[in-house]
């Protein structure tokens, strides 16, 4: 779970940046609407585009980002199996 924990915290570190000092965290895996919406977050950066960042990182970063977000789709997939249909990756 500690891959999983990690995008979390980051992700939640992004929105705060946006959207100011938050009293409830925007991404958290606690109820079945935040497993989604964690999910669909995921699946949306596995793209290809966003993966590459439309083709501009090197292979290595691109690799590597994939490493991490595999390892939160995993860790997500064994704390609530059900979630595997909101990634096209793993369903």
């Amino acid at each position: 779970m500690k891959s999983l924990q990690k995008y979390i915290d980051q992700k939640n570190r992004w929105a705060s940046l946006f959207k100011g000092q938050r009293t409830e965290p925007l991404y958290e895996v606690t109820t079945a609407a935040g497993r989604k919406r964690v999910a669909e977050a995921i699946d949306c950066e596995l793209s290809p585009e966003n993966l590459s960042c439309d083709g501009e990182l090197p292979r290595s970063q691109v690799q590597a980002r994939y490493r991490v977000l595999t390892g939160a789709a995993k860790d997500l997939i064994k704390l609530d199996p059900s979630m595997a249909q909101h990634m096209y990756e793993f369903a």
